[in-house]
């Protein structure tokens, strides 16, 4: 998919009402369009359904992830949202992104059967914690994944989960408040959620953090530092992904719930 076309979608989005003039700023004042295409993956023709769940899990590849441990305990709660997928009846109509915090795409938008699973041989925490930046990518992503299969007829709904174990601080371009824009935009829209896992650092008021990205309080979750709780919240967040690909209605009753659904 070119540049222009990526292009095209988020400004479709923006004359159709999803995306504010703001957000629509967000996505394109800087060009985007290369790291957007990079996780789109699949075509609209290769998918056999008459409508697709995406779901995304943006997993911390930050430094202090390896430091404090949890590098291990992350592939698995990725791997545990996979499996708890793959058991879904309606399987065959979910696509799965994994784009890590610093913006390596480990799984653009596929078929469950072919995500690569999180290991350590693909998954080295040692960088920085661009949050924001990362964080309008991949809901840029997200929107115009959407955006692609709504055109082609194809009814689409999202639920993404944002990961870190820290506030953001190496963000060049974005900031908290465009970040909000973009999760308000898709909120409005109806079809998305978005949620946000904040691992305990010691420090880091992570509800605080979300809530100024836009996220719900219903849609935060703030585990504690042990493999078992990061686990747990990674399997609350699992729940929620398979009934949201129950169908329209699930999926409402969830959007409206949130992790307490």
């Amino acid at each position: 998919m070119s540049a222009s076309h990526i292009s095209q979608l988020l400004e479709d989005a923006h004359a159709e009402g999803v995306l504010s003039p703001s957000s629509l700023q967000a996505l394109t004042v800087v060009d985007l369009g290369a790291q957007i295409q990079a996780g789109l993956g699949v075509g609209v023709d290769d998918v056999q359904a008459s409508e697709v769940v995406l779901v995304t899990v943006m997993p911390d590849d930050s430094g202090s992830i390896r430091m404090a441990g949890h590098a291990r305990t992350v592939c698995d709660g990725h791997n545990l949202v996979l499996d708890a997928l793959l058991s879904s009846q309606q399987k065959d109509g979910i696509l799965f992104h994994t784009r890590y915090l610093n913006g390596t795409v480990l799984n653009p938008f596929r078929p469950l059967e072919d995500v690569v699973r999180m290991h350590a041989k693909n998954y080295d925490p040692d960088q920085g914690t661009p949050l924001y930046d990362q964080a309008v990518v991949l809901l840029g992503t997200v929107l115009a994944k959407a955006q692609e299969f709504t055109r082609n007829g194809v009814a689409a709904r999202t639920v993404t989960l944002l990961i870190t174990d820290g506030a953001d601080c190496h963000s060049q371009r974005a900031r908290a408040r465009e970040v909000a824009a973009l999760v308000n935009d898709l909120r409005r829209a109806e079809g998305h959620i978005i949620a946000g896992m904040g691992i305990e650092d010691g420090n880091t008021d992570f509800r605080r953090v979300f809530r100024e990205m836009g996220i719900e309080d219903k849609w935060i979750l703030t585990p504690g530092q042990s493999a078992q709780d990061i686990r747990k919240a990674f399997q609350v967040f699992s729940q929620s992904a398979v009934r949201v690909s129950q169908g329209a209605a699930a999926f409402s009753r969830t959007a409206l719930g949130g992790f307490g659904a």
